[in-house]
């Protein structure tokens, strides 16, 4: 969140969002390959929201049973 500052993960080390906007150029050809890094962006998200709902469910005190 704070590469364009200077402080985040530098251009040489490949991230999922690196890899994401990388395949930008090559969409019209190979359409399939932003798939390549934005499925597991997808799915961590989906994780993450998934084991908070279960957090909460888990530790809610006013939750019905």
């Amino acid at each position: 969140a704070l590469s364009f500052l200077g402080f985040g993960i530098q251009d040489p080390t490949p991230t999922w969002g690196n890899m994401l906007s990388f395949t930008e150029s090559y969409m019209f050809e190979h359409p399939w390959l932003p798939l390549i890094p934005g499925l597991p962006i997808f799915m961590c998200a989906l994780a993450f929201n998934y084991v908070g709902d279960g957090l909460r469910d888990a530790f809610d005190p006013r939750s019905q049973l």
